[in-house]
């Protein structure tokens, strides 16, 4: 940097919107800086695209892509040196600019220029409405500042006389019809509770006939049907009046040993000749 600049730290942008500080380095290096008052290349486009009053909707990305160049070329004449991001634009654009000129040979599969310059277009355009909806959010009312809530009201004290004028009759019929209310409300709901039928317990059995080479009692052999909450009652019920089926069928044998003693079931076994 020269010595007038190294005198001046404030360098003016090409355009003489913006301003960069730089600090004077002695070994006369140039300064890597990012782009004052912008929040990445796209706020740049955009930026250099208001400046120039052009339409989003109907933006020439090659006028754009043609300022942009210019206004990086304009930074490294001053001996500066942009943010990496900028520069990755600006190879991008001159990329772009090349191929809006120069078609491409017949046969290449790249992108069309059109459908990339459509892209950053609809990328300015989408950020031109991030911007607009953040400004439009900014200038509302902030709470506390701009508006404030309502102070809390000064509470009011009823003074109440109740002047009773109604004699025992009354008293006694207003009783008995609020009593009467309550009866009728009051309803009596029979909760279902879970069963197994015999039909669901002849089956159980039947399909475990085929195992059931030893005596077992029913808490043996139904034990996952037993597990279940509830269920103990019925599945005794009908496993017992399923196995009495099934042994005058001749499927099963029962054995009790005496009364209110465990009852013992397995397959059916002829009795030895």
């Amino acid at each position: 940097m020269s010595g007038a600049d190294q005198q001046n730290p404030q360098q003016p942008w090409p355009d003489g919107s913006e301003t960069v500080r730089s600090e004077p380095q002695a070994d006369g290096k140039a300064l890597i800086v990012d782009v004052g008052g912008f929040e990445g290349p796209l706020d740049l486009l955009l930026e250099l695209a208001r400046h120039h009053k052009v339409d989003l909707k109907q933006i020439s990305i090659l006028a754009l892509a043609e300022q942009y160049l210019a206004f990086i070329e304009n930074l490294r004449k001053l001996q500066l040196e942009v943010a990496a991001d900028y520069l990755v634009m600006a190879a991008w654009l001159a990329y772009l600019k090349s191929r809006l000129l120069i078609p491409a040979p017949p046969g290449t599969e790249e992108v069309e220029p059109a459908d990339m310059a459509a892209r950053l277009a609809f990328r300015l355009q989408r950020l031109q409405a991030m911007r607009d909806a953040s400004a439009k959010l900014m200038s509302r009312h902030v709470l506390g500042r701009d508006v404030f809530v309502r102070g809390a009201p000064e509470p009011l004290v009823f003074d109440t006389k109740r002047i009773y004028g109604d004699n025992l009759i009354d008293l006694l019929k207003a009783y008995a019809e609020r009593r009467s209310k309550k009866m009728r409300r009051q309803t009596y709901t029979i909760r279902k509770h879970p069963t197994w039928s015999i039909k669901e317990a002849r089956g159980a059995l039947e399909r475990l006939v085929g195992v059931m080479n030893d005596w077992g009692s029913f808490e043996t052999w139904l034990v996952d049907y037993l597990a279940e909450p509830g269920m103990r009652r019925s599945v005794m019920a009908s496993s017992f009046t399923a196995s009495l089926e099934l042994a005058r069928e001749g499927v099963l044998d029962l054995r009790q040993e005496g009364p209110f003693k465990p009852i013992y079931l397995r397959r059916h076994t002829p009795e030895a000749a």
